[in-house]
């Protein structure tokens, strides 16, 4: 009993608002055994004595229990103890009075029933289900609110008994919306009913079943609306989300219902905005279905614009010297962000027509809230408008610019803010069309001292416009520029040093450094102008409120230097270190959030380009910061819906919603410091090399376990190699890096970072060679790469699937057409990485290459796409060129696809085609010579074909060219080498692929050097166009000085030379460029 009443007294404790008192009942907390806090915890929710809160808290606790330690504590619980914990828990949902905590103890129901479905999905709970029934057929409303609640939490509840109480589960949900008497009842049927829709959410029959729930569900959202309870409207949003098809048959219904929400402004912005949310979420997940229903779409944009308009007058806004973050519940941003998205999801062609009238409408009304709205709404749309706002973009800037004079200084910030905008969408077009109206409307509007405001921003246009100008269009404009920017600086340091404001000072620091990394050398004349004051703020802008003002400064230093070289720049160079110096001594003290730690870590980062070998002095000091930085660990947590709604996204929380009303929450603050540490550690390895290697080992044991963790995609970026210290320190290292990235390329989801890791894997095989994989890795390998083929082939199907849906329309085959080359990438991954294992280990892994064979096979099938058979040869080129003779054992599966490949009507398929016939010929061994006598007359046949020059054939056809050759040098008893001869010199010289160039001239030099009379012509009469060849591919950078081909090419030219008339026939056959080349040859080679 005494043990008991201590219990009670840690709950009430762990509500303590003392945090001392709080931590300490947490410690003790955590000290109980599991099965203990479940005994006691059950008996406080029993505990009709006890207070509802410490019950609350109970409840709670044992929910979290359950949730996070089910396994730890639950098993080893006696049989007697498991069912006590069951039939306490449904007698405790009977009797107890409070809804508030019977709703707790449905929780605990519910995560108990989650964690008693077996593996093959049988509920070990039977009495639940029965207890779930008698429940919703009830009496008592209390009960029938019960069996929702559980069902609600847990939709999966019926296990693999599903299928057989489907009809009941639909009769139970659809009686309960009915329920006139109980609007509690009502709401909570239709949030249970959307739960099993999204549970299901991959179901098509079920959902196809469930269809008729929708008007049910549709009229609870807005009946609770009205009662002030959002809940079912927010599962409305989650289905727009994850089960949009399920809406299509009342797809009208549900999109009137939520714009007649979304107008209501008897309803609370929250409301509101959520049932706009519904419309803009589709316009993402189902796009397609969307366009079907533009007349609503288009009713809905009016609605956007009006709440872009819901602006408080505020008399302090132009003098604001903090930059308070958006109010991200305000209608403004929200309907601001709806009209970016729904421009996204629908594309211009349908949202602009839409929306121009109003936006032009608005821009001239009196009131000054239609116009900034309209210049708002104008900045918002242009990513997704993109291609239809290019076409008008001079009406539309010549009327943006105008708003820049306009009498409100919340308007000219709003031009400003479209400028900026607007630089970046259609950069590079805009700054090369507009740059003599914009840079003049930009520097007027920056000098409005009495608004810092608006020239704050003017100041970030012009950031923004800076940097995607090329610099040629920046040169004649640099002098006013800098003097504008200097008048500034100079008045605004003043005001920093009398009055403290320093928010345009900060835009314009940076607005320097992006007119220098613009203008790079051209600045060196307006170095000295800026240098001393800049140096002057880092040295005094201590204070903890100007520290982005420093940060800033820091990296307006360093892009300076960085633009003008390390010549002008060395003077100031040690004393800008001893200042970043100083700030880094003082780092220790910073705060983890302070901004000027990524600024910082850039800075080191710009002074190690500009310095070089000479920063390898200050690597002691930099590196420990940027470790720390680099080492930030992130928080994560798995999270139920209910703990999520604690936690709310305004603390750096983001969610990723894993279904069944659990989240995945990770703290993102700090992730982007982390991401630009790891960048700046690829960067001194780079500039440094061997300067960085008593780092490499710390870096890459930092860096491995980084590949895991994918929630921000330039965490991983390469790992970098210290092959300086020698072999076995590269294989150790290699050792601790390969399994990570094996498992990786298993786990990793974003397909970008994915291919990174696949290329980084590829190339450290490659650099380690033979030896460097053992059999688990090859074995993991194997299954890995399975994988990865069958999803390739699966999301074909899927995607053929989509081309037959009703939805289906040409913005749908742009997706489609954007996730086949995503997969076509990942495909080209694959072939790299098998490539590098055949270069190194050659034929030996062929019999770990058969579990992979049928799959490969599967890609070259004649109906197959273009890529798929493309890199499908590819691979069997790695076998023939690697792994011969032995690779004729395949030949079966592939020698014929390839003959009929060679005149495909893709250009990437005859060329792998032909690439695959070269190798033959070199590599592949007697086996192959039948294949020769067919293949040469189909490559001269592509060769000879009219367009085989054309652009898109050109690579193909030398290919087929090169291929030619090879037969003709390693196969020459396969072909009537005599009879070819004249035509294949005719197709000479090969230009465009480099690798092929250099087989042809090595060849071309075999025959001139045995004097072939064929190729020489009679009296030596085809030297002259050999000399065209060869000089032609010198000015192409076919031939390069240092390889061994130019130097046999270079002793043919010099053999001539030495014959005088036959070397000026030969010399004034070239034409200037050509002579040129023949002269840089000799010089070179």
């Amino acid at each position: 009993m005494a043990e008991q009443q201590q219990f009670y007294l840690l709950l009430s404790n762990l509500m303590s608002p003392d945090n001392t008192v709080r931590k300490q009942s947490e410690e003790t907390y955590d000290t109980i055994p599991g099965p203990t806090k479940i005994t006691f915890l059950l008996q406080v929710i029993r505990d009709a004595s006890a207070g509802e809160e410490v019950k609350q808290m109970a409840a709670v606790l044992l929910r979290r229990l359950l949730s996070s330690s089910f396994e730890e504590v639950y098993p080893s619980l006696t049989i007697d103890v498991q069912t006590a914990i069951k039939t306490e828990l449904l007698a405790v949902i009977q009797s107890e009075g409070s809804s508030n905590i019977r709703k707790k103890v449905c929780d605990i129901a519910a995560e108990l029933s989650r964690n008693l479905i077996d593996d093959d999905g049988n509920n070990q709970w039977p009495e639940i289900l029965k207890f779930l029934f008698d429940s919703v057929n009830s009496q008592d409303v209390g009960l029938r609110e019960a069996a929702l609640h559980i069902f609600w939490n847990f939709p999966g509840i019926f296990g693999n008994q599903q299928q057989h109480y489907m009809e009941v589960i639909k009769r139970m949900l659809v009686q309960c919306m009915q329920d006139q008497e109980n609007p509690q009842v009502r709401t909570l049927s239709a949030r249970a009913a959307a739960s099993f829709v999204l549970s299901n959410e991959s179901n098509t029959a079920l959902l196809k079943h469930f269809s008729d729930l929708l008007p049910g569900i549709l009229q609870a959202v807005n009946e609770s609306c009205y009662r002030g309870d959002d809940s079912v409207l927010k599962s409305l949003v989650e289905i727009a989300d994850t089960a949009p098809k399920y809406l299509r048959p009342n797809l009208e219904a549900t999109l009137q219902l939520s714009l007649k929400l979304c107008a209501d402004t008897n309803l609370t912005n929250m409301q509101r905005q959520l049932a706009l949310e519904v419309i803009v979420t589709l316009s993402e997940t189902a796009a397609a279905m969307l366009r079907k229903h533009t007349n609503i779409v288009a009713q809905s944009v009016p609605q956007m614009l009006s709440m872009m308009v819901d602006l408080e007058e505020d008399e302090e806004w132009a003098m604001a010297d903090e930059l308070e973050d958006d109010d991200f519940d305000s209608n403004a941003v929200a309907g601001e962000s709806a009209l970016d998205r729904i421009a996204c999801g629908l594309g211009g062609k349908i949202v602009l027509p839409m929306i121009k009238q109003h936006i032009m409408q608005m821009l001239q009304n009196p009131d000054w809230k239609y116009r900034h709205a309209g210049l708002m709404a104008l900045s918002a749309i242009g990513e997704g408008c993109h291609q239809q706002m290019e076409a008008i973009l001079s009406e539309i800037v010549s009327f943006v610019l105008l708003f820049c004079q306009d009498p409100h200084p919340r308007v000219r910030y709003a031009a400003c803010n479209a400028i900026g905008q607007m630089a970046t969408d259609f950069a590079p077009t805009f700054q090369k069309k507009f740059h003599d109206k914009v840079i003049s409307a930009l520097l007027q509007t920056m000098e409005d001292q009495s608004n810092p405001r608006v020239q704050a921003h003017a100041a970030a246009a012009l950031i923004n416009f800076t940097e995607d100008c090329p610099k040629t269009l920046l040169i004649p404009y640099l002098d006013s520029l800098v003097q504008h920017l200097h008048v500034i600086m100079v008045a605004k340091l003043q005001e920093l040093i009398q009055k403290g404001t320093k928010l345009v000072l900060e835009q314009v620091v940076t607005s320097i450094a992006s007119v220098a990394d613009t203008a790079e050398e051209k600045f060196v004349p307006y170095y000295d102008l800026f240098m001393p004051s800049l140096k002057h703020i880092v040295e005094n802008a201590v204070q903890k409120e100007l520290r982005l003002l420093r940060g800033k400064t820091i990296e307006c230093i360093s892009l300076i230097g960085l633009a003008v070289g390390k010549e002008k720049f060395m003077p100031d160079a040690s004393a800008v270190m001893q200042l970043l110096l100083k700030t880094q001594t003082d780092f220790n003290d910073l705060e983890d959030d302070d901004p000027q730690i990524s600024y910082m870590i850039s800075a080191w980062a710009r002074m190690c380009k500009i310095l070089g070998k000479e920063f390898q002095q200050y690597l002691p000091v930099v590196m420990g910061p940027l470790m720390k930085t680099a080492s930030i660990k992130p928080e994560v947590a798995l999270l139920d819906t209910q703990d999520m709604e604690n936690m709310s996204e305004d603390d750096g929380w983001e969610f990723v919603n894993l279904g069944d009303q659990q989240s995945f929450g990770i703290k993102t603050a700090g992730l982007e410091e982390k991401a630009t540490a790891c960048q700046m550690l690829v960067c001194y390895a780079k500039e440094l090399k061997e300067g960085f290697v008593e780092y490499t080992e710390q870096v890459v044991k930092l860096m491995v376990p980084l590949l895991k963790f994918y929630f921000h995609d330039d965490i991983l970026h390469k790992i970098i190699c210290a092959r300086v210290r020698g072999p076995e320190y590269l294989t150790q290292m290699w050792h601790f890096m390969c399994d990570a990235l094996i498992k990786s390329i298993g786990t990793e989801p974003d397909s970008d970072v994915l291919s990174e890791i696949m290329h980084s894997f590829a190339k450290c095989i490659e650099l380690m060679g033979d030896g460097c994989l053992n059999n688990e890795h090859f074995e993991e390998l194997a299954g890995i790469l399975k994988g990865k083929l069958e999803e390739h082939f699966k999301n074909q199907e899927v995607r053929q699937a989509k081309r037959q849906d009703e939805d289906y329309d040409e913005q749908v085959e742009e997706t489609l057409q954007d996730e086949d080359d995503n997969d076509v990438y990942i495909l080209t991954k694959v072939s790299d990485i098998l490539h590098s294992i055949f270069s190194s280990y050659r034929e030996k892994v062929l019999p770990w290459f058969e579990q992979l064979l049928q799959l490969i096979v599967n890609l070259i099938c004649p109906h197959r796409p273009w890529a798929d058979r493309q890199w499908g040869l590819c691979i069997f080129d790695d076998i023939v060129e690697h792994c011969s003779p032995t690779s004729f054992k395949y030949a079966e599966y592939f020698l014929r696809p390839m003959m009929q490949s060679l005149c495909d009507t893709s250009p990437e398929v005859r060329q792998a085609a032909a690439y695959g016939v070269g190798v033959m010929a070199q590599f592949g061994g007697e086996n192959y010579r039948p294949a020769f006598t067919e293949a040469v007359p189909l490559l001269v046949g592509v060769i000879q074909s009219p367009e085989s020059r054309a652009k898109e054939n050109v690579n193909a056809t030398e290919n087929c060219i090169s291929a030619v050759a090879k037969v003709m040098k390693y196969r020459p008893e396969c072909v009537n080498v005599n009879e070819i001869l004249p035509h294949w010199l005719s197709w000479l010289p090969l230009n465009e692929d480099k690798e092929e160039a250099v087989h042809t001239f090595n060849y071309l030099c075999d025959l001139i050097e045995s004097n072939n009379p064929i190729v020489l012509g009679p009296e030596n009469t085809n030297l002259p166009k050999i000399f065209i060849i060869i000089a032609e591919g010198v000015a192409n950078e076919s031939i390069k000085g240092e390889d061994g081909c130019s130097k046999r090419l270079a002793n043919v030219i010099r053999q001539v030379q030495v014959s005088g008339g036959l070397w000026t026939q030969c010399v004034s056959a070239l034409n200037e460029t050509q002579q040129k080349a023949i002269q840089d040859l000799l010089n070179t080679a």
